[in-house]
């Protein structure tokens, strides 16, 4: 069974909306994804504050999840301590919120793979033993 996928926001406001520039990429990949997908409340904040002005793109973004598109998983105080971890550790770049709460999700799963448009971040963070992040469509430049 394959690992399970986390979803950030970039790929899942890309799914949602056909205007965006890896919308086609973004959609081929989770079509050809068979596993369970995971994602944060932080992912789904921010990309209904990002779909805000595409019409009915809110509604769109919370429907995903409700209609099983990804799993919710929600915080806790382990995960929002390793979170404050984290947001001190990559300070420089600055680290987000929804991109902690990822990682922190990736290390309590054991899975490094994820879904994502911000290739340049996701290239710099490492899990707990330094695993690099596997990221996921293959983006044109």
């Amino acid at each position: 069974m394959a690992a399970e996928l986390l979803l950030d926001t970039g790929a899942l406001v890309s799914l949602l909306d056909r205007s965006q520039t890896h919308h086609s990429a973004c959609r081929r990949t989770f079509d050809e994804w068979t596993g369970i997908v995971v994602s944060t409340e932080a992912v789904l904040t921010e990309a209904t504050h990002l779909l805000a002005s595409v019409a009915g793109g809110r509604a769109k973004c919370v429907e995903f999840f409700l209609a099983g598109g990804a799993v919710l998983v929600p915080s806790t105080t382990a995960s929002l301590k390793r979170v404050r971890r984290l947001l001190d550790k990559y300070a420089d770049l600055p680290m987000d919120f929804a991109d902690a709460t990822l990682v922190a999700l990736a290390e309590e799963l054991g899975s490094s793979l994820v879904f994502t448009t911000d290739r340049t971040d996701f290239s710099v963070y490492r899990l707990k033993d330094r695993k690099p992040f596997q990221i996921v469509p293959e983006l044109e430049v």
